[in-house]
């Protein structure tokens, strides 16, 4: 009964009080202040959207739309946007494009064919037809020749080429045909660019002369072929074969292998041949300083080695002595007689 009740009971009464007053001034104070915030953004907004920020709800229809279709195409209208832009092609356009480019083409290959075709016969007139390669006669020249064969004889054969082209020339046929020439014992033709020809030959006195019965004589080549009939023509230093007829001398074997046998005797010794005989063709018989020594070959063969016998012993005075035969029939068993 002695307890102090009001004290108590107002302390926390009156805490509890405060407590309860002050947290309720603290959220009626925030309310006010929110109240005034609003307040302040629904002044500014207006009406509608006072009404929306209260409620906080958005209407999507009051949003502000933008066009990204509009805005892409904006943004890449540069170079990069014609890129992305799709090109419309024009068949026709491109078909006419590529006719016009093959004509071009064909136009161009057939141009080049003309320009070559007009090159190639351009330069086949320059070669074959024109002056400009053409040999002439004044420009053939010939070297060789002797009193037996002329250079007459040989400008002749050559000068059937004249006015031809030096690349149609054949100097294959003026060889050949100057060595059927009798006495022409090789014959060469060498083209001289751009109109001249040089034509060469090598020409031998007469292998022989033929005398027949009538005292006359012939002139002949190793080969047995009649030479020109020059006259005037010095026979000194050319050995004389006694035949009975030419023609039929010229056919005879012992006549053609004593022919092969002094054309190949050295300029020398045939100097020094004052008569030959040729009974047979195994039986050739040649006679040295007007009968002072007497060479007896046999036939033709072994020709080389006969000769060197022949030298070996007549220029020796050991080996002939006062001999006067030699038969050289055998060279490997000279008879010295």
């Amino acid at each position: 009964m002695g307890r102090v009740v009001t004290s108590g009971s107002e302390g926390s009464g009156s805490k509890g009080s405060r407590g309860r007053n002050g947290k309720g001034r603290d959220d009626a104070g925030l309310r006010r202040s929110g109240r005034r915030v609003a307040s302040s953004r629904d002044a500014q907004a207006g009406p509608g959207d006072a009404s929306e920020h209260a409620d906080g709800f958005v209407d999507a229809r009051r949003l502000r739309s933008e066009d990204l279709v509009s805005k892409t195409l904006k943004e890449t209208s540069g170079s990069l946007g014609m890129i992305a832009r799709p090109k419309i092609v024009d068949f026709s356009a491109r078909l006419k494009e590529r006719r016009h480019a093959n004509a071009r083409v064909i136009a161009v290959r057939a141009g080049v064919v003309m320009a070559a075709c007009l090159a190639v016969a351009g330069l086949i007139w320059l070669l074959f037809f024109s002056s400009v390669f053409r040999l002439q006669s004044s420009s053939i020249v010939i070297a060789g020749g002797n009193e037996w064969v002329s250079s007459q004889q040989i400008m002749s054969i050559a000068d059937k080429q004249a006015d031809k082209s030096l690349f149609l020339v054949s100097t294959s046929a003026v060889t050949a045909e100057l060595n059927d020439i009798p006495g022409v014992t090789s014959a060469t033709a060498k083209k001289n660019f751009p109109q001249g020809m040089t034509v060469s030959i090598t020409a031998q006195r007469p292998a022989a002369m033929l005398k027949s019965g009538d005292s006359s004589l012939t002139a002949v080549d190793a080969k047995g072929r009649v030479l020109n009939s020059v006259k005037g023509a010095s026979v000194k230093g050319i050995p004389v074969i006694q035949v009975g007829d030419v023609n039929s001398g010229l056919r005879s074997r012992a006549v053609l292998s004593t022919l092969r046998i002094l054309s190949d005797l050295p300029e020398t010794m045939r100097q020094r041949i004052s008569k030959v005989s040729a009974q047979t063709q195994d039986s050739i018989t040649t006679e040295l300083d007007s009968g002072r020594y007497t060479i007896v070959w046999g036939d033709d063969s072994n020709f080389t080695l006969k000769q060197a016998v022949v030298d070996k012993i007549i220029n020796d005075p050991s080996k002939i002595g006062d001999k006067h035969q030699v038969d050289v029939s055998a060279p490997l068993r000279p008879i010295i007689k």
